[in-house]
């Protein structure tokens, strides 16, 4: 026992020792691109969150550049929605365009940030699901040559990396063909692989205006009370061709997370959702948690459950306090 003791003592010799580090190379920043101009818009679920138009994206570019984060993860919130959430195959869409303007930001500067566009309907469709509807009903099939559509116009922008998020069985598949029929072997894609029907999404459907219209997505989202689904549900996507894979949400997932990781080689991705995040900020804002304590206990949860990164709207918070403790 002293010595455990003697290790503790000495804050150096605690970090020195530490079983699971924390890295700002290891978080990405997720980003909402709106249509517009000189918009810079607080997300009132979501404080300290913003909707950018591109034109303001080098101020969060800049910050995540600052920040050393390991990337972006950008969503888009289109102009016009429809049916079939056309805008999200768009190659002059929002998402391709914020690509493209981030990429000629960096390249002016000499730097490189990995850019992660998440690939779903969501966003796009006038009935908020996540994929093309047959009467009440979200038609799985159809719907995959629309996300491959989707996938291949942010790569053509510059995308990195393609994430499906929509949980549509076989949607790795389709994507992963249609970037190998296009040239595009080496660009990989992160499947949303556990992605559970949760209620802590809400405010990042009120921050993309994405809610359904009717009905809920539990018939092609996990339900929340399945473990054995989730081995499955990764099993599938690394037959699919998947190159990383994750878990969603977070915090209530932590025995999942683990349980994949005894179960995958691939690299393994956590969310740390917008509702997680929200729920941090609302009871620091109240002097209940301390938030820096808080966030970097979580963080350091889903890295000591098995997690390779975390996607997390703490990421440029975190990476200030880390600053801040080194000056």
């Amino acid at each position: 026992m002293q010595r455990l003791r003697r290790l503790r003592q000495n804050q150096s010799l605690r970090n020195l020792t530490a079983e699971t580090q924390v890295e700002c190379t290891k978080l990405i920043y997720p980003v909402f691109v709106r249509h517009g101009e000189g918009i810079c818009e607080e997300i009132p679920s979501m404080p300290g969150v913003y909707r950018y138009s591109v034109d303001r994206l080098n101020e969060v570019v800049s910050a995540a550049l600052a920040a050393k984060v390991g990337g972006l993860l950008l969503f888009g919130i289109p102009e016009q929605k429809d049916e079939c959430g056309s805008g999200a195959w768009e190659e002059d869409g929002i998402v391709p365009r914020a690509v493209r303007a981030i990429r000629s930001f960096c390249q002016e500067r000499g730097r490189s940030l990995l850019l992660i566009a998440d690939v779903c309907l969501c966003e796009y469709t006038s009935h908020g699901h996540c994929g093309v509807l047959s009467g009440d009903y979200v038609d799985n099939d159809a719907s995959l040559p629309l996300h491959a559509a989707a996938a291949l116009a942010a790569v053509r922008a510059g995308a990195d990396m393609v994430a499906p998020s929509s949980m549509m069985d076989g949607v790795v598949q389709a994507i992963r063909s249609a970037l190998d029929e296009a040239g595009y072997v080496r660009t990989p894609v992160m499947g949303y692989s556990a992605k559970y029907a949760s209620a802590f999404y809400g405010p990042f459907r009120d921050a993309a205006d994405s809610s359904p219209q009717f009905g809920d997505r539990r018939s092609y989202q996990m339900d929340v009370r399945n473990v054995r689904e989730a081995l499955r549900e990764v099993s599938a996507d690394e037959a699919e061709g998947a190159d990383i894979v994750m878990v969603k949400p977070g915090l209530a997932y932590l025995d999942v997370l683990h349980a994949v990781r005894a179960e995958t080689r691939l690299p393994l991705a956590v969310y740390n959702v917008s509702g997680e995040y929200s729920m941090v900020k609302a009871a620091s804002a109240c002097g209940w948690l301390d938030e820096r304590r808080v966030v970097s206990e979580i963080l350091t949860a889903f890295f000591r459950a098995g997690a390779d990164f975390v996607i997390t709207y703490h990421a440029l918070d975190f990476a200030r306090w880390l600053a801040e403790e080194k000056a």
